[in-house]
């Protein structure tokens, strides 16, 4: 993308970096300490982390499928011209995500802050992206 790059397409790649780079901070949870994960667990009102294997696991490789999508959200921020069918495509494909993300944090009753917030920013973001993609065209 050039200096001369409609006002549009430099905001999608802005927008596109920011939510990459959010995605990217998951990165941390995948080497942070069993410790540190405990604390924050306890922090956020669910109460010990358990030591199971799995739990481990799937908290581990949640977070870096997060990091794994932020980064390719950020590379393909670079050229949003060339890669205007995915962008599209993600942003269509994270509306109905947020929506089973919004369901599973329903579902296991997580803190409302995170059950209302997580999957409808989701949701949200695939919108945002999708409305500014219009823009551009």
């Amino acid at each position: 993308m050039t200096a001369a790059a409609p006002k549009q397409e430099r905001l999608l790649a802005l927008v596109l970096r920011g939510i990459g780079c959010l995605d990217f901070l998951a990165l941390a949870a995948v080497f942070m300490p069993q410790h540190w994960m405990d604390v924050a667990h306890v922090a956020i009102g669910l109460g010990p982390l358990p030591r199971d294997p799995l739990v481990g696991y799937l908290a581990r490789s949640a977070s870096a499928l997060y990091a794994l999508h932020g980064a390719m959200v950020v590379f393909i921020s670079f050229d949003v011209a060339r890669y205007a069918r995915l962008i599209r495509f993600m942003a269509w494909a994270a509306l109905p995500h947020g929506a089973v993300i919004l369901g599973i944090d329903l579902a296991e009753q997580l803190p409302p802050v995170w059950r209302y917030v997580e999957g409808p920013l989701f949701a949200a973001s695939g919108a945002l992206i999708l409305w500014l993609q219009r823009q551009r065209s």
